[in-house]
């Protein structure tokens, strides 16, 4: 359960790991098809004096009678929203594939109204304003589960099963959907220093493709590179997430 009393924060935003008087909350943002619950292993190695939250899609999980996104806006401007009674203090986003974009644009959304995030992490993901052709919503079943397991992670035969399709197999459809038709025309550089982590061996997102985010930031820009494929996240845990706090000192 939500310790914030506030409505909109409460449906949107879990909080994975509270603190009475946080330094700064780490706010999380999934991959396509992802849940809140995907970041709960990083709640045992956060520092003492930093809250971990993670943002809840609709249409999954405990928001599964919740109608799926249809627009990067529909995601974007209510974390946004459920973010402002959480800005009395630092916040800092990290999203993980599609959850980089909406962290992006939230991270937008915050700077125009005064309120920006100390830092933009954004995961496995390419500069929002570099074409996207891949068009992967519409694919049978099983042409799609493929192609979700080529970028690697965990599955262990479970998408062979036809109940788990049928409970992953919507959200994921919807998300490729979503992204696939954010095409931002001119995307807004942001103030907010920007950090890019990926896989040396995503098949997801090149190294060329993560470093553009360096033409959307002004605030400074890094790019780190970890062994392993789209979700180098999970074996580099510990790794990424020192790496992380170390710019957030």
């Amino acid at each position: 359960m939500s310790r914030y009393p506030d409505p909109m924060t409460d449906r949107w935003l879990r909080v994975l790991r509270p603190v009475a008087r946080p330094r700064l909350r780490l706010v999380c943002l999934p991959h396509a098809g992802g849940t809140a619950s995907f970041f709960q292993p990083w709640a045992e190695l956060m520092p003492p004096d930093v809250e971990l939250l993670a943002v809840r899609y609709p249409g999954r999980h405990d928001r599964y009678g919740d109608p799926f996104a249809e627009s990067m806006e529909q995601l974007a401007d209510p974390v946004a929203a459920a973010l402002e009674p959480l800005l009395d203090r630092p916040i800092a986003l990290f999203g993980h594939s599609m959850g980089a974009t909406v962290g992006y644009e939230v991270a937008v959304r915050l700077e125009a109204a005064g309120r920006p995030p100390v830092r933009l992490f954004v995961s496995s993901r390419r500069a929002p304003h570099l074409p996207f052709e891949e068009n992967l919503a519409d694919l049978p079943d099983d042409d799609l589960v493929a192609e979700v397991r080529k970028l690697g992670g965990v599955d262990d035969g479970l998408l062979d099963l036809p109940e788990m399709r049928a409970i992953a197999l919507p959200s994921l459809r919807a998300d490729y959907r979503l992204v696939t038709a954010y095409c931002p025309a001119e995307p807004v550089k942001t103030s907010v220093p920007v950090v890019a982590y990926t896989g040396l061996a995503d098949p997801g997102c090149t190294l060329d493709e993560a470093r553009a985010w360096a033409e959307l930031s002004l605030g400074g820009f890094e790019l780190r590179v970890f062994p392993g494929d789209h979700f180098y996240l999970v074996p580099e845990r510990e790794t990424l997430l020192a790496h992380l706090f170390s710019r957030l000192r």
